[in-house]
């Protein structure tokens, strides 16, 4: 397999796993009440979050798993948790805030960024799970570059979808935000269920057996 044929797989597979085009909804709902600016910036920084997570999992991600004795399976669980309390605070649009102060959206923007848009909706167990195990299949420097190319490759994608997004929001007008925010909740949770029980699978059957 040529160099091409590589980084074009690797490139496809964080690109599915992350999910640029569903996962933009979610960040136009969750940020519908922020200006353009704070919208920018939650972009970029959720797109940092991720790149830091999957680039660390990626090089130190066995030997962190191994250290804190964390599973994938376990970090499914948690992800699907969370996933769920988001989306049923979406299906209820409580996520919408009509006022806020510029200081109240500073920090509600830093707070999403980190937490749901950059772990788990970008950097999911899924993309990390992935990072963990084509690092660990890499056989030499060149391919182990070629991950990390890959994950930086669909983060500029993934940037560049989000920042398009904002235009979206004055289109579609409030109502339009609403409807998509429920709709896209309902998606979160169906999700979330689907994350806990893959996640939890294992200790079932580890009980079992």
């Amino acid at each position: 397999m040529d160099q091409f044929t590589t980084i074009l797989l690797y490139f496809t597979s964080f690109f599915t796993l992350m999910n640029p085009i569903g996962t933009m909804p979610v960040f136009l709902t969750m940020t519908s009440d922020l200006s353009k600016k704070e919208r920018r910036t939650t972009a970029v920084k959720a797109v940092l979050t991720a790149g830091f997570v999957l680039i660390l999992f990626a090089i130190l991600g066995e030997y962190l798993f191994d250290f804190f004795g964390i599973s994938v399976a376990g970090l499914k669980v948690v992800g699907g948790v969370l996933f769920f309390f988001i989306g049923y605070d979406m299906l209820n649009a409580r996520l919408s805030r009509i006022k806020m102060s510029e200081e109240e959206a500073e920090k509600y923007a830093d707070d999403i960024s980190i937490t749901p848009l950059g772990i788990p909706m970008i950097a999911g167990p899924g993309a990390i799970t992935t990072a963990i195990v084509l690092m660990g299949d890499a056989n030499d420097y060149t391919t182990r570059a070629m991950v990390i190319v890959s994950i930086v490759l669909v983060l500029i994608v993934v940037l560049l979808v989000f920042l398009g997004a904002v235009g979206i929001t004055k289109f579609i007008g409030e109502k339009g935000n609403k409807i998509m925010m429920k709709l896209m909740g309902l998606i979160v949770m169906v999700i979330a269920v689907e994350f806990f029980f893959s996640g939890i699978t294992p200790y079932v059957q580890a009980i079992i057996n």
